[in-house]
């Protein structure tokens, strides 16, 4: 992070539910002064009101970044309050889903330096994974400083365009969803074969995290540590049958889940 540019000019956040939240955590937790900070929400939480940063005050004419994170459907009223930050060297790091640049350079400017950000919901224990990409007005200073505020909440990718977004939402962004889905569906195939439904949760969740942090730590791929754990004609070979069946299995289902996601976020763009 720019901290001396963001300490000097001040940051502020538009809208600070719990994505908010858990990046003006992670920017306090790694030095940055509560007085640099400028927060706009009209429900602050009780947390939020003991950080000591400016809360619902005036605003600095001209901060280093603001970062919008207001739900989409508030963006049209809200936005339009920051117009005299637009067309100047204040960057705009927006994690609203299904709001696109153009519509930030239409609302603020054309010259406005924009960068578009997909979270997901990890980033609420610092461990999420969020992708960024820039309009040209940008360039790389404005990149530079949206990774390093956004990987106060975890792992920062970088997309070759803004057309990858929607891919990404239906990935990592809707993502966390389909594994909360899979540990509930887990644990429910465990009581059927007569686990206790407590005992049955447990080892779920704990299979999936603990499978997951071993993908993201080993520096085999995903496929070989699926070979690592199955034994020929064994138990998991017994299951994996079932998973990965062409028609009905794994490949198939998320194939069309990813798809739907993708196809719903270009919707909620205009695209």
């Amino acid at each position: 992070m720019k901290e001396s540019r963001i300490a000097a000019d001040g940051l502020v956040l538009l809208g600070c539910g719990k994505m908010g939240s858990a990046m003006l955590a992670g920017w306090l937790a790694r030095g940055l002064p509560p007085t640099s900070v400028w927060v706009i929400d009209p429900h602050p939480t009780d947390w939020l009101q003991g950080q000591g940063v400016h809360l619902n005050a005036e605003l600095p004419t001209s901060p280093a970044i603001v970062l919008v994170a207001v739900k989409p459907q508030m963006m049209a009223d809200a936005l339009p309050t920051l117009q005299m930050m637009g067309n100047g060297s204040t960057v705009f790091v927006s994690v609203a889903a299904g709001t696109t640049i153009g519509y930030f350079e239409k609302t603020l400017g054309a010259e406005t330096p924009v960068v578009r950000a997909m979270p997901n919901t990890p980033a609420a224990i610092s461990q999420g994974i969020t992708a960024i990409v820039a309009n040209g007005v940008a360039g790389a200073q404005a990149l530079d400083e949206a990774e390093g505020l956004l990987s106060a909440v975890g792992a920062v990718v970088r997309l070759d365009n803004e057309a990858q977004i929607d891919a990404v939402t239906g990935v990592s962004g809707s993502g966390p969803a389909y594994v909360f889905h899979m540990i509930e569906t887990m644990a429910a195939a465990g009581v059927a074969q007569g686990l206790p439904a407590d005992l049955s949760m447990q080892l779920a969740k704990a299979t999936v995290a603990g499978a997951g942090a071993l993908a993201l730590h080993s520096d085999e791929d995903p496929s070989h540590l699926r070979v690592n754990v199955t034994s020929p004609n064994g138990t998991t070979q017994a299951a994996l049958e079932v998973l990965m069946d062409v028609d009905h299995g794994f490949p198939a289902l998320l194939n069309r889940a990813v798809k739907a996601a993708t196809d719903r976020s270009k919707e909620l763009a205009g695209g």
